[in-house]
């Protein structure tokens, strides 16, 4: 299909699609062979696969993009490389800098047949066009990119490359061309962040990144032997996983003479509720009686944090002896709590960490890990930065040695409106963000084909705003979207299933007596029940409706705030002192208010007999009807302040999800118990005696479908 007459391969502009398919195959994933084969053809200077150029007709003016392409197809995204231009152009500051991250989508291998274009898909495109053969290689793997502004909070997607396998070679020319570009248009880009995997460290060799702990190359130069240098990072999420499985692959790791013990995050796991008795205080009008309280462990902490970190110290002065001799654990929990902090601008160090009064106390927190990593050995006096578990300590050392980099060379420009480096713009969160939504796009799939990957790139492309944002961390929330399956990973819960799977949902049938929350089968009206009884129901059942969330919820400070609980004891969040009443948890005053709304809205509009109540759309208009009630009331979840304020517009955060879902979860739960329950009617010695067999909930409800 190419042509041998050296002629033809003068003129770019007419090159057929085979020629341009063969040139930036090539010289994408075999540099060295590109080189040579320039030096008897005339192929074109890799400049040129970056370079605008217009061709003019009567018609149009026709913009050709080497590896780019309109309308979301594979390649360089040319309207948002535009849009980007059309930013720098009008001197806006906060678009002339920016971070490239990268990261790949595993995809379905399927041939698919086009109606519109006519033609299969499914195969590799690297923005030249399908590769259409018997033999050609179909795409297992879609490679994003994205530009993350260092000064302004802005992101751009940036295109995506369909490819059949993938290599550390191949991911550092397409980032050389992706840097290419942005500099065509006026964009410098200062670092370049990948996961810490083997496809991550392989990109960074070849382009010059060094990472012996020896001497650690942190930059590269671009163009190559320029002046110009371009920071790395690796993602500190991934980085964080590869230290969590060397510490429960090695069990003990040794560090100046004492040990980090992988058991002591097992125990704290797998800690059952242990109950605590004290005596009453005056004030709750039962002096002298016995409080019940439960101390319960928060499966929502981060395994490194300084929640773990606290909660080992306190139950070590507890006294229990699983967690004696913990304080090496400790230290070590609270140096990589530190260093999070750091990265994700939160804790003692803010949102701009790289504030001036910060530079001391973060080199030397820089410093004392790389002490700490050098010096660890396993337990027969190997050196773990020498192991093949090293990738993870060796990432947290390059990345202090970029952001140190960083910090010293660049100083925000006039103009710009934050005076500092955004430090989210050097993990992949933005990107995690974005290619979760376009998960979301596509529906069921773990592993869509090309053409519904396609669709939902289109569609996520339709919508993209190029404006500046809230950034992902805010405030002391927690700067991590816990949904991310990488960071469910780095919890407590996700130890605790790894050791101790929990055995099921499905509840005893005695569960719901002994809990206060009774099933609807009776005629009696409310208003002719004992209301001691209808009042401890409902808390029952709020407290029910906590527990239920808490199976989930994978954010601390929100898993905490669905109880009441005993802040006293223990001023973090990963040890919880609750209260009990009658086995139930009991809620916290937040969640008892909602589900004490949502009880009295389902009693004025849930009426029996209409055959609209089964549609989600009734149950839509409930949550509509309870919003409404809780609007000008005063504020829910006074520990989740930071929360409300954390997404732009304030939609979609987690204070505004909890509210939801603690409703959503009590109306299912109250118009169809028995399906949500899943429990037998048989009452055993849990029945409540005072009601003579009626149940003390009437539904409004006689058979009605959960949405």
């Amino acid at each position: 299909d190419l042509p041998r007459e050296l002629h033809s391969w003068k003129q770019m502009a007419d090159y057929s699609p085979e020629m341009r398919q063969f040139v930036c195959l090539l010289h994408l994933y075999h540099i060295k062979a590109y080189d040579h084969l320039r030096k008897i053809l005339p192929l074109p200077h890799p400049y040129s696969l970056t370079k605008q150029v217009f061709i003019y007709s009567f018609i149009q003016n026709v913009f050709r993009i080497w590896l780019s392409n309109n309308k979301a197809a594979a390649g360089f995204s040319s309207d948002i490389f535009l849009q980007l231009q059309e930013k720098v152009e009008k001197g806006d500051q906060g678009y002339r800098h920016c971070a490239v991250l990268v990261q790949d989508m595993s995809l379905q291998k399927q041939q698919e047949w086009d109606p519109q274009t006519k033609r299969l898909s499914g195969f590799v495109d690297l923005g030249a066009g399908i590769l259409d053969a018997d033999e050609a290689p179909l795409a297992s793997e879609a490679i994003i990119l994205m530009a993350v502004g260092i000064w302004s909070p802005w992101t751009a997607p940036l295109g995506y490359f369909l490819v059949s396998s993938t290599s550390g070679c191949f991911l550092a020319q397409l980032l050389r061309q992706t840097i290419n570009k942005l500099n065509n248009i006026g964009i410098v880009v200062l670092a370049v962040t990948s996961s810490a995997s083997a496809h991550g460290a392989e990109t960074a060799r070849a382009l010059g990144i060094k990472i012996d702990p020896r001497r650690i190359q942190c930059t590269f130069q671009h163009p190559p032997g320029s002046a110009h240098s371009i920071a790395y990072f690796f993602d500190v999420c991934h980085a964080l996983l590869l230290i969590r499985n060397a510490l429960q692959c090695f069990q003990k790791v040794e560090w100046l003479g004492d040990t980090v013990w992988w058991q002591h995050m097992v125990e704290l796991a797998a800690l059952r509720e242990q109950r605590v008795s004290e005596l009453c205080s005056p004030e709750s009008g039962r002096a002298g009686s016995k409080g019940s309280y439960h101390l319960k462990v928060n499966l929502a902490t981060l395994l490194f944090s300084e929640g773990v970190a606290e909660a080992l110290e306190h139950l070590q002065k507890l006294g229990l002896a699983s967690f004696q001799n913990c304080s090496r654990t400790v230290k070590f929990v609270r140096l990589m709590s530190s260093l999070c902090d750091v990265f994700y601008g939160r804790g003692p160090y803010g949102k701009e960490p790289l504030l001036a009064g910060n530079d001391t106390k973060i080199s030397n927190l820089f410093d004392e890990a790389k002490s700490c990593f050098v010096n660890l050995t396993d337990s027969v006096g190997r050196s773990i930065i020498k192991s093949r578990r090293k990738l993870g300590f060796l990432s947290f050392l390059l990345n202090a040695e970029s952001l140190k980099w960083l910090s010293s060379n660049y100083t925000c420009p006039e103009g710009t409106p934050s005076h500092h480096l955004h430090i989210h713009a050097f993990s992949l969160d933005p990107l995690e963000h974005f290619l979760r939504a376009l998960q979301q796009a596509c529906g069921s799939s773990d592993r869509p084909t090309c053409s519904v990957f396609q669709a939902a790139y289109h569609k996520l492309l339709a919508s993209c705003s190029l404006a500046p944002s809230s950034p992902h961390s805010s405030g002391n929330a927690s700067p991590w979207d816990i949904s991310l399956s990488q960071r469910r990973a780095l919890t407590l819960g996700s130890i605790r299933a790894q050791y101790h799977p929990a055995p099921g949902r499905t509840l005893a049938p005695e569960y719901p007596y002994s809990a206060g929350l009774l099933l609807p089968s009776s005629a009696l009206s409310n208003a002719l029940t004992d209301l001691s009884l209808y009042t401890q129901s409902l808390t029952c059942t709020a407290g029910w409706v906590a527990e239920q969330l808490a199976l989930d919820l994978q954010c601390e400070a929100c898993l905490a705030s669905l109880f009441e609980a005993d802040e006293s004891r223990l001023r973090c969040r990963s040890v919880l002192y609750i209260k009990k009443l009658g086995g139930m948890s009991l809620p916290s005053a937040s969640v008892h208010h909602i589900t004490s709304i949502s009880e009295q809205v389902l009693n004025l509009y849930g009426k029996v007999g209409s055959a609209s109540n089964n549609s989600k759309l009734w149950y839509l208009s409930l949550e509509q009807k309870v919003f409404q009630e809780l609007l000008g009331e005063s504020p829910l979840f006074p520990t989740l302040t930071y929360h409300l304020l954390d997404e732009q517009l304030s939609i979609n955060n987690h204070y505004t999800v909890l509210v939801k879902e603690i409703t959503r979860c009590y109306l299912n739960i109250r118009t169809n118990p028995a399906q949500h329950l899943n429990v037998k009617y048989s009452c055993g010695r849990h029945k409540p005696k005072r009601l003579k067999g009626k149940y003390l909930f009437q539904s409004p409800l006689s058979s009605c479908q959960s949405s």
